[in-house]
């Protein structure tokens, strides 16, 4: 899964020419019997591009990081999209759960917008599962994979794994529910080792009472962004992804509403800019505090000589930008700007792009 340090990583890289490979997959046969074929043709397309401007000795290294890329695909376990990285000193790959405009791309950056979206529309998050026995699961949109150590825990406390105790004047009930606020403070405990490494927003699952015992003891309720209700015990990674992803999901949505509201406000206030020319100048300027984008705008371009105009694409050299909205994106998060993306037409009162800008 994608990590905000890894997609730094990628943003940061400079260097002339590095290729991205961002291709469609499927993720169950037949669909994705021609996957590799079609991400094979997107690199032939990339290394022909290399081999127009380039002798072949000097893209020798970017052609071998690229091919080894391939080389070492699991094709049966792709996701909706892959995003392959290559340049002299640098290779890597990313699943995508979203679908993407298939393209090869030769540029001084890479093409990253992508994995913006990914990583804005699919924040990673956690879902702690409760039980008798309790789960932690790293997820991806209704991608889940379980943590693995300190979980899972077992509640082996009177009521759990220990019978509850008997005779005249017992509170058996008053035993178990404390039996089980003191467990869930001891998964919180060990939900809190997990966070301090990477912390993430939380999605909570279990039956309802459950669910209030632990709101009752966490420290981590500033994290929780949706509670699941029922008996989740025993789901299969596939089967707990499909019922837990539209609830984060819907806190995700809340985002981008709030962000068209404070693009609002900013357009009656005169702080904001609207159009690809606009945007540029602004996120070259580092003014833009939050940037709305369509999903699928792309567009090519040159910069000028001082780079805060853009020209007709000519497609060669360092200046020639094959998707100017990507590499706005990378200069928004680059300078802490948020960036939010927006189904077609969302935006087509300001081109697809706009930004509301710092006071």
């Amino acid at each position: 899964m994608l990590t905000r340090t890894e997609l730094k990583v990628l943003q940061a890289h400079r260097d002339y020419p590095s290729v991205s490979i961002i291709a469609r997959t499927h993720r169950t046969a037949p669909t994705n019997k021609q996957d590799p074929i079609k991400v094979k043709n997107l690199v032939r397309q990339a290394i022909k591009r290399l081999q127009s401007e380039f002798k072949k000795r000097e893209v020798e290294a970017v052609v071998r990081n690229l091919q080894e890329l391939v080389k070492n695909i699991e094709w049966k376990h792709t996701l909706d999209g892959l995003a392959l990285f290559a340049g002299k000193g640098h290779s890597s790959a990313v699943s995508l759960p979203f679908k993407v405009r298939s393209r090869a791309v030769v540029d001084e950056t890479f093409a990253t917008r992508d994995l913006v979206y990914t990583y804005n529309r699919a924040v990673p998050y956690r879902v702690l599962v409760l039980g008798h026995t309790v789960s932690l699961h790293d997820a991806w949109t209704d991608v889940m994979e379980e943590h693995g150590k300190p979980f899972p825990l077992i509640h082996g406390g009177p009521g759990g794994g220990s019978k509850l105790p008997g005779g005249q004047g017992i509170n058996r009930s008053g035993i178990r529910d404390d039996a089980i606020r003191a467990f869930f403070r001891s998964v919180d405990d060990a939900f809190a080792s997990v966070q301090r490494v990477n912390p993430l927003p939380l999605v909570v699952a279990g039956v309802e009472r459950n669910i209030a015992f632990f709101q009752e003891v966490t420290s981590h309720a500033s994290v929780i962004t949706g509670l699941l209700a029922g008996n989740h015990e025993g789901k299969s990674p596939s089967e707990l992804g499909k019922v837990v992803w539209p609830i984060f999901d819907a806190a995700a949505t809340g985002k981008r509403t709030h962000a068209l509201i404070d693009l609002d406000s900013a357009v009656d206030a005169n702080r904001h800019a609207s159009g690809l020319d606009q945007v540029w100048r602004a996120a070259v300027a580092g003014k833009v505090k939050t940037l709305l984008v369509e999903k699928d705008f792309h567009q090519a371009a040159d910069l000028s000589e001082d780079g805060t105009k853009l020209l007709d694409f000519t497609g060669k050299g360092a200046a020639a930008l094959d998707d100017v909205v990507d590499e706005v994106i990378e200069r928004v998060m680059e300078n802490g700007g948020a960036v939010f993306f927006y189904s077609p037409d969302d935006l087509q009162v300001h081109q697809k792009i706009a930004a509301v800008l710092v006071k």
